[in-house]
């Protein structure tokens, strides 16, 4: 998993509550547990015409927002059922971070799993990214995860907070398998160890 230290990058508003997983990556996209190729159905429904053509007035669709590194959504982001095809989607698209009031919790936790910072600010400061995002071509934001900031174009600056662990675990590319090979050294002196005693011991 890539390390989240810096980001700075476009903003897209998508001021739309309760967007769930579907809407996210449609079920069409769910025959395939290859985590890369699904950013093509990334918001399908809302991004394409019926007859596949792009729908010109999906924000994603627009010149200035077509490679977006940043999300800033409205309430209750990613609720719905748990397919991790959601974060994976959003990150073959180039999303990695998304700014909401409030998530569903598996979506929320499949994005640290997968390299994608979901950021928690109150309405207010939803309020104002929002606002920032709206900007076309001048919609940037900075975030550090390091100082837990987020930095508009403007030069204005908003805190976030976050649980120490998942901060760590993202300002170090860690997922569960880079956790785990954390401990290589003490699971190869454990097996070493116990190499001797019989499996039902």
């Amino acid at each position: 998993m890539d390390k989240f230290t810096k980001l700075t990058g476009v903003a897209a508003p998508l001021p739309i509550i309760n967007i769930d997983t579907d809407m996210i990556i449609p079920k069409d996209y769910l025959k395939t547990i290859k985590r890369t190729g699904l950013g093509t159905g990334l918001f399908a429904e809302m991004r394409y015409n019926d007859d596949g053509s792009e729908n010109p007035d999906f924000v994603l669709n627009r010149p200035a927002y077509r490679k977006a590194q940043i999300l800033v959504a409205g309430d209750n982001f990613g609720c719905g059922s748990s397919r991790e095809h959601a974060p994976w989607a959003l990150l073959d698209f180039g999303i990695r971070c998304v700014i909401s009031t409030s998530f569903a919790d598996i979506f929320y936790n499949n994005c640290f799993k997968n390299g994608i910072l979901p950021i928690r600010v109150s309405h207010e400061d939803l309020d104002k990214l929002m606002d920032d995002a709206q900007r076309g071509a001048n919609a940037t934001l900075s975030i550090d995860l390091e100082e837990k900031t987020i930095r508009g174009p403007d030069g204005g600056q908003i805190s976030f907070d976050l649980d120490e662990f998942r901060r760590y675990c993202m300002l170090n590319g860690l997922d569960d398998i880079g956790l785990t090979m954390e401990k290589a050294s003490k699971i190869d002196s454990f097996e070493a160890a116990n190499a001797e005693r019989h499996p039902w011991a």
